[in-house]
C-alpha cells in the first residue's frame, strides 16, 4: 500500500476482465504482516480483495498483468466515513436518546443494535449506487 500526494495505491493481479470491467485481486496486509516476530504471534493478518475497476482508456490489460490500483485520499475518507464514521454517531446519539425515552439500559442497548443493523441495512440495500461514487484508476507496474 502506498500514499501519494492524494492518492491511495495498491498493488494487484489482474484477475479476469470483461470487456471495461476488470477485476484486480490485491493482497490487504495489516500492519503486523510487516512484522519480523509475525511468526511468533496470531496477530498477522493477509487478505486477498478483488476490486471490480471499470476502465476506458486506450491502454490493453491482460489477465494476470500486475498492475497499481489508485484511488483518491478523499474517496478513501469517504469510505472511512460511511463505515466507521457515521455508525458510531448513530450508535452513540442512539444509546443516549433511547436510554433517556426508555430509561432501561438493557433494552435501549438492544433497540440501538436494530439501528445500527438497520444502517448497515441501508447500505447494502444501495451498495451498487454507492460503489458507483468511488472511482479507482489503473497503472501498469
Amino acid at each position: 500500500m502506498g500514499y501519494k500526494s492524494g492518492e491511495i495505491s495498491h498493488t494487484g493481479v489482474i484477475k479476469s476482465i470483461d470487456g471495461n470491467n476488470i477485476k484486480v485481486m490485491i493482497l490487504s496486509k495489516s500492519a503486523c504482516s510487516q512484522c519480523h516476530s509475525k511468526g511468533m504471534c496470531n496477530m498477522s493478518e493477509m487478505e486477498e480483495k478483488i476490486i471490480d475497476i471499470y476502465h476506458n482508456d486506450n491502454i490493453r490489460y491482460n489477465v494476470g498483468d500486475n498492475v497499481e490500483v489508485v484511488m483518491s485520499l478523499s474517496m478513501g475518507n469517504k469510505a472511512i466515513l460511511l463505515g466507521y464514521g457515521i455508525p458510531f454517531i448513530v450508535l452513540f446519539s442512539s444509546i443516549i436518546i433511547f436510554n433517556k425515552i426508555i430509561n432501561n439500559e438493557g433494552f435501549a442497548g438492544l433497540i440501538t443494535i436494530l439501528v445500527l443493523i438497520i444502517y448497515y441495512l441501508i447500505l447494502s440495500i444501495f451498495r451498487k449506487r454507492i460503489s458507483k461514487t468511488f472511482t479507482f484508476k489503473i497503472n501498469r507496474i
